[in-house]
């Protein structure tokens, strides 16, 4: 991870850890440079970072200050990161369904932009949110990137695995929106009805160097999730 990637989240830490009320002023560039002992450029794009994550906001000419928090259990919609980072005052289990190394196929050649002979990880989840269904899931990587994966692992955050395993952090994604009436198989894994309606989305995870390492594909239970777009744009 990079310098400013470290800072940005030691800083966010100390946001969430502090409870820090919206509209708190954090310290000037100057001084985080100097609490950091790095350059004031380093500084510039860790709160930059944050500003195009939603967690602060800049005032020109007065300073940096704290955003308003998510509402509780709110999926972000732009975040790059998985549902343990963007929830972190939910608790967020999962249900493996199934772990195999499998060769690409057509689809996942498409959307992981690689070769029939490449090995796949690909990875079924029920995903729960405070103990109520959130998500079917199907995630596959590239075992030549991530290059282990097991049971274990990804009854966790698959994603806080690579990057302490692999210091691999999504630094980017390409989603893909549309609606679909469920089928027999996936009402039942969702406690659903047939037919009943459901939004999917297909994720493309990026490494910071523009790695194409992950596609997923996610449907979500329409009682149980809710969603917000919070971003900004850095001028």
């Amino acid at each position: 991870m990079l310098k400013y990637q470290l800072i940005a989240n030691q800083i966010e830490s100390h946001i969430y850890e502090n409870n820090l009320p919206k509209g708190t002023k954090l310290p000037t560039v100057e001084q985080f440079a100097s609490d950091y002992s790095v350059s004031k450029s380093t500084i510039v794009k860790a709160l930059e970072s944050l500003v195009l994550k939603g967690i602060v906001y800049q005032v020109q000419g007065s300073g940096i200050f704290v955003r308003k928090k998510n509402r509780n259990g709110y999926i972000n919609f732009n975040s790059p990161h998985g549902f343990t980072d963007n929830l972190k005052d939910n608790k967020i289990t999962s249900k493996v369904l199934d772990l195999q190394l499998i060769k690409a196929n057509d689809e996942i050649c498409d959307y992981l932009e690689c070769s029939k002979e490449d090995d796949v990880y690909i990875v079924k989840r029920v995903r729960y949110i405070d103990d109520k269904i959130m998500c079917y899931e199907e995630s596959y990587y590239k075992q030549s990137i991530i290059t282990f994966l097991n049971n274990q692992i990804v009854e966790g955050s698959i994603f806080e695995y690579i990057e302490k395993a692999f210091n691999i952090k999504t630094s980017f994604q390409d989603r893909y929106f549309y609606v679909i009436s469920l089928d027999k198989e996936i009402s039942k894994l969702l406690e659903l009805n047939v037919n009943d309606p459901a939004l999917v989305a297909y994720n493309q995870c990026y490494s910071p160097s523009g790695i194409l390492f992950n596609y997923s594909k996610i449907i979500y239970h329409y009682k149980n999730t809710k969603f917000y777009d919070q971003s900004s744009t850095v001028k």
